[in-house]
């Protein structure tokens, strides 16, 4: 990229899904910004893509599941310093959800595994720590779940 050229962010989308259980679907990231973290089903937005359309065909390419009743969420402002990568990320939960959860896409994605909100991860995907602090969810009992403030701006270095 040329001194000249502008860089501009990307726009991503991810999908809150629970299950019956209030359990919430993390994968374990792999091949890509992001690496060795846990974050939601998504990815980015295609050129004149519709963003419920893209949270739903990303879903179902990274995990084998169709998403029913989306709930848009908020949007994060998610610097990847480090990387080099900026995005908006849309957040839509998935009210309803049918197929078997399967790893669609290895060489993106590790593992898929249902977490209950107290017991997240400690190594989790920006965008998913960023729409922890923004506070946009309701996670029952414990709402801060350990992340602060949703006035901080988390930025990976």
């Amino acid at each position: 990229m040329s001194n000249n050229e502008k860089r501009l962010p990307r726009v991503g989308v991810c999908a809150v899904i629970l299950n019956e259980h209030n359990q919430v679907l993390l994968g374990l990231r792999t091949g890509s910004h992001g690496e060795g973290t846990w974050g939601f089903p998504g990815g980015k937005l295609e050129f004149f893509e519709d963003f419920e359309d893209c949270v739903m065909r990303e879903t179902l390419e990274e995990t084998n599941l169709t998403l029913e009743d989306l709930e848009y969420l908020t949007v994060t402002n998610d610097c990847f310093v480090t990387e080099g990568k900026h995005f908006a990320t849309l957040f839509f939960k998935a009210n309803n959800f049918s197929g078997e959860l399967k790893v669609m896409e290895p060489n993106k994605c590790k593992k898929w595994k249902w977490f209950s909100w107290n017991e997240l991860p400690q190594n989790l995907f920006l965008p998913v720590i960023n729409l922890l602090k923004s506070g946009a969810i309701n996670i029952g009992d414990n709402k801060s779940v350990g992340y602060g403030s949703p006035r901080i701006k988390a930025r990976s270095y």
